[in-house]
């Protein structure tokens, strides 16, 4: 049984070079979808030299605007790092990556995603991931180049394809699926006066990275954003406009 085939996102590449020697890696390792978040380096001349022979991959590369919209339909969104202490979302070793494969098993499409060369990953992005995998770097020298990383993280993926099984439970959501959820529960939180502290962004970080931590099944997600949808229907019901208005509804008849 072999992996379904990954896909590997680079969020604001820097250096046309670096873009180039990742498609290589990829195209080592089987890879056929290569994303980038903009602002990104072009495929030009440069790009196109380090590739040698992954042309076709810079050519057919697809560029989105923001993270969330290049990760949608993934099931399995992994961040990477080699810094120490950046999420509180589930953190893997590269020794855990192919059982954490194993585990979502081969019909869950899977994403791996690099930040820009100088920053890495921010804070928000990291917390749009299933996992956080950390590269076994020293303290001294922990940051790698781009193109050592993709092949580091491609090659241990690739020993969970001699031992996969199939995965028995419910099928995966998709990123799509759990930020709508996630957007529901913003509703929520804004509705019940979570964020009168003055910290909505950071709780808003927070609360991802504890409840929609993927992977999350379909029947899972449904369940959170049935219970966010109750919150809301019971704060109207209970307001005191819900209950003694006689504003006429969308029908134009008197509300309820």
């Amino acid at each position: 049984m072999t992996i379904h085939p990954v896909t590997i996102v680079l969020v604001r590449t820097h250096l046309s070079s670096n873009l180039g020697a990742v498609a290589r890696v990829a195209k080592n390792f089987g890879v056929s979808d290569l994303r980038l978040v903009e602002p990104a380096a072009p495929s030009d001349d440069e790009a196109h030299r380090l590739a040698s022979g992954a042309d076709d991959l810079l050519e057919s590369c697809r560029r989105y605007s923001t993270l969330p919209e290049a990760v949608a339909e993934f099931e399995i969104v992994v961040t990477t790092s080699s810094l120490r202490g950046r999420a509180r979302q589930r953190s893997l070793d590269l020794s855990s990556l192919p059982s954490f494969l194993q585990e979502v098993g081969p019909s869950a499409r899977a994403a791996f995603v690099f930040g820009p060369e100088k920053s890495g990953l921010t804070e928000d992005e990291l917390a749009r991931a299933s996992a956080l995998l950390r590269l076994p770097t020293v303290a001294d020298f922990p940051t790698m180049n781009l193109s050592h990383a993709a092949a580091v993280v491609l090659a241990a993926s690739r020993l969970a394809s001699s031992q996969i099984g199939e995965n028995e439970g419910d099928s995966w959501a998709p990123a799509q699926e759990i930020e709508g959820m996630i957007d529901h529960w913003d509703r929520a939180l804004e509705a019940i006066g979570f964020y009168d502290t003055g910290h909505r962004d950071r709780s808003l970080r927070d609360w991802r990275r504890l409840i929609a931590g993927r992977p999350l099944a379909t029947r899972d997600v449904a369940l959170l954003r049935g219970v966010a949808n109750r919150i809301l229907v019971s704060l109207r019901r209970s307001s005191p406009l819900s209950a003694h208005s006689s504003q006429p509804n969308k029908k134009g008849k008197p509300g309820r």
